[in-house]
């Protein structure tokens, strides 16, 4: 890897693994669903603009049936659910259940209609995986946290299927112009949902939560995804797709140093059998497998270790992640 090469996977590491900690931040005085449009709305401003002068957007919005799909399975509902949850559960433990998605696209290729032929290896990541969120949630979930972790359960569900619709329907479609119409669209959705539920503050948020609304929409969203699309560039899909085993780790650090949340038992044997199976579940298959969506590093929908790398230029568009 070269020196660039390696500034880029690093500064993605950290801009996919902190979104979790400042999410929690955010949560302490906001409501989900203000976060979510602070974050979307603020994001979609910075990129739309680079969108329009790289002319990505109406080849997006000729695609926006399926695009309103992305939208709603990506973003909408993915990013409510994950901040409700960080209300209850620890930075952390959210960022390491996420961590699981490579092994929820397992059931997305089926459903998909993909043909995926399992080697023993697979078999054996799926079930280490699950006794690796098994351990998270019998070590680290109190009982009564059993609904966020529920509320993961369909973030997982929905990064898992995100990027599958992107590669099955819109392949063709640029990745920095889906990104900024899905982003502006959810912000939109979310305006008429804060006025109607009042989620919006009635006093300004304390600086710490104003700073961490601006990280998420600016490092987390938008600049996370040039940063991607970069790396993409220099290294490669097949390369960058080590970044899923990176972020968990960054999640975990972030959460003890600056939330002095607990590392615990559970999240060192969750961590390391999460990580396990997702790496043997993803590895040389024959069919790809949707990998982890917008908090996660979900760039890589249709390259396989062992396989020839895509052409660094393709266009093939990539979910955001978180």
């Amino acid at each position: 890897m070269t020196r660039r090469g390696l500034i880029l996977f690093i500064a993605l590491g950290i801009a996919w693994g902190i979104p979790y900690l400042f999410i929690k931040v955010a949560v302490s005085e906001l409501e989900p669903a203000m976060v979510v449009l602070g974050r979307a709305g603020l994001a979609a401003l910075l990129l739309v603009p680079i969108a329009l002068f790289r002319r990505e957007i109406m080849p997006v919005l000729r695609r926006w049936k399926v695009l309103a799909v992305y939208t709603v399975v990506e973003i909408v509902i993915p990013w409510y659910f994950l901040s409700s949850a960080e209300e209850k559960l620890p930075s952390s433990t959210a960022g390491l259940l996420i961590s699981a998605v490579p092994l929820v696209g397992v059931g997305v290729a089926f459903l998909l209609g993909r043909a995926v032929r399992f080697a023993w290896f697979n078999w054996l990541g799926i079930a280490v995986g699950m006794l690796g969120v098994v351990a998270l949630v019998g070590l680290d979930v109190a009982g009564s946290d059993l609904i966020a972790v529920a509320e993961v359960a369909i973030v997982v569900v929905g990064y898992a299927f995100g990027p599958a619709i992107l590669a099955r329907w819109v392949p063709e479609l640029p990745g920095i112009g889906v990104t900024a119409v899905t982003l502006g669209a959810a912000a939109l959705v979310y305006v008429p949902i804060v006025a109607v539920t009042g989620a919006f503050p009635t006093a300004w948020p304390s600086v710490p939560v104003i700073v961490a609304i601006i990280v998420l929409a600016v490092v987390c969203s938008a600049l996370a995804f040039v940063l991607m699309v970069a790396l993409v560039g220099e290294i490669g899909p097949v390369r960058m797709s080590a970044i899923t085993y990176v972020n968990p780790a960054v999640a975990i650090v972030a959460g003890a140093i600056f939330l002095r949340e607990p590392i615990t038992a559970g999240t060192v044997l969750g961590f390391v059998l999460v990580l396990a199976g997702s790496y043997l579940v993803t590895r040389h298959r024959r069919e790809p497998v949707a990998p982890a969506g917008p908090e996660e590093a979900a760039a890589i929908v249709e390259a396989e270790p062992g396989l020839s790398e895509p052409d660094p230029t393709s266009r093939a568009p990539e979910s955001r992640r978180t």
